[in-house]
């Protein structure tokens, strides 16, 4: 038992010296982007104070929560030191949530106001920055949360589960954990509707409508459908969705306007679908979907025996 405690004091002890490292290294760099940004552009006022909101969001507070982390971790308050920061939290899913917007606004007025761009451009060289332009920066905090997570975790798998502060170290970890959760699911829904964007934009038309509340994307590709009659094989791309799955072929290529499109072939509705594999238990083989509507019955091939499989588990996974 002696030995155990040992171990883990001397774990302990190196995490908790590499979070106090990073953080101080976390702690300048956020300064640098408060001393070289947003303290000399309200002094200046080359960004109306609406704007400035927009683009750094919460980051001083978020600089002065992690300013005190950092006093407690010194001192070696660390139950305190917690505590006080769970309470600042919610900020990164308050950053998370207004980082689209604060690059579109930075976008924007990178394009609009010269003043802007010229003392963009000159603060980037600062060597401080290393090359890196204030895009590259304003992701800091997220990528901080994200390191949060790893160290109090260790920290807790490194402290005795019979002391007080056991307790804070699980609590915190909870936390961290369901803000890490949130941010997640912000950049999750933000790919999505890229993705269901794109899809739209590559049917051709606007009759079939990719972009619906609630819609998730799962995958895409290309297989053979077998027709029921002794016709060929129709090579179609397959969209599959949370809810539906859309058949498309392309357009042909000489067409003045949607040479590299895709028309929308069918909608299946997957509520009413049930799926088997007809074959394709072996190496090499390939395979055969058989997915089954209340009206058609529809046969997918594919040579590749992987892709095939991947296709099984997406559409199981969509059905259910």
């Amino acid at each position: 038992v002696e030995d155990q405690r040992a171990r883990w004091e001397r774990k302990r002890s190196r995490t908790a010296k590499e979070l106090l490292e990073t953080e101080h290294k976390y702690l300048e760099q956020l300064d640098w982007v408060l001393t070289y940004f947003v303290t000399i552009l309200k002094a200046k006022g080359t960004l109306k104070p609406a704007v400035l909101e927009t683009i750094f969001g919460p980051l001083e507070s978020l600089y002065s929560a992690s300013h005190v982390l950092s006093l407690h971790l010194e001192k070696g308050n660390l139950g305190p030191g917690l505590e006080n920061f769970c309470q600042s939290l919610d900020l990164y899913g308050h950053y998370a949530e207004n980082l689209e917007q604060a690059n579109k606004t930075l976008k924007e007025q990178v394009r609009k106001n010269k003043s802007f761009r010229k003392f963009k451009k000159l603060q980037e060289t600062r060597p401080q920055f290393q090359g890196r332009e204030l895009e590259d920066l304003l992701p800091l905090p997220l990528q901080r949360l994200h390191q949060y997570k790893h160290f109090f975790r260790d920290l807790l798998e490194n402290t005795s589960p019979d002391t007080a502060e056991y307790q804070k170290l699980a609590k915190t970890v909870k936390s961290v954990c369901e803000v890490s959760h949130w941010v997640q699911y912000i950049f999750d829904k933000k790919e999505n509707s890229l993705q269901l964007l794109r899809v739209q934009k590559l049917l051709k038309g606007q009759k079939t409508q990719v972009l619906t509340p609630g819609r998730r994307y799962i995958r895409e590709g290309w297989l053979l459908v077998v027709p029921s009659k002794g016709e060929e094989l129709k090579r179609r791309m397959f969209f599959l969705f949370s809810d539906i799955l859309i058949a498309a072929k392309p357009c042909h290529p000489l067409h003045l306007l949607n040479s590299n499109k895709l028309a929308c072939q069918a909608v299946y509705l997957l509520h009413q679908c049930s799926v088997d594999k007809v074959f394709g238990h072996t190496w090499s083989q390939g395979g055969l979907l058989s997915l089954s509507f209340p009206h058609k019955t529809l046969l997918l091939m594919s040579s590749n025996q992987q892709e095939i499989n991947d296709w099984y588990k997406s559409l199981i996974a969509a059905v259910r």
